[in-house]
C-alpha cells in the first residue's frame, strides 16, 4: 500500500538547521509532484514547498524563500526539505504530500519545534 514516512524533525534553536526526509513506497514516485506542508497549532495547513516529478522546478511559500530547499532523489524514492535559519514561527507539524491527477497521498507528519 501507499506509504509516506517523514523523519528528521525535532527541537532546534532559532537560527539552526534541520533536514526532513520523506520516504515513499507503494506508488511510482518519479511520476508524482511532491510537496511539503506544515500546520501550526490553531492554524490551517499551509503549503511550504513543491517540486516537480523530475525535480526541474521548485516553488516556495514567501515565508520560507531563501531559507528552505526542497530536493528529491527518484532513485531512492525520497524527498527532502533542508531548513536553514529556522525561526520560532516555523514551529509546526510538517507533512509530506504526493500528488498526481486525482491521486493525493499524505504522510503522518513530523514535529519541528524552534525554541531556545
Amino acid at each position: 500500500q501507499v506509504q509516506l514516512v517523514e523523519s528528521g524533525g525535532g527541537l532546534v534553536q532559532p537560527g539552526g538547521s534541520l533536514r526532513l526526509s520523506c520516504a515513499a513506497s507503494g506508488f511510482t514516485f518519479s511520476t508524482y509532484a511532491m510537496s511539503w506542508y506544515r500546520q501550526a497549532p490553531g492554524k490551517e495547513r499551509e503549503l511550504v514547498a513543491t517540486i516537480t516529478k523530475t525535480g526541474g522546478t521548485t516553488n516556495y511559500a514567501d515565508s520560507v524563500k531563501g531559507r528552505f530547499t526542497i530536493t528529491r532523489d527518484n532513485a531512492k524514492n525520497t524527498v527532502y526539505l533542508q531548513m536553514n535559519s529556522l525561526k520560532p514561527e516555523d514551529t509546526a507539524v510538517y507533512y509530506c504530500n504526493a500528488k498526481r491527477f486525482v491521486h493525493d497521498y499524505w504522510g503522518q507528519g513530523t514535529q519541528v519545534t524552534v525554541s531556545s
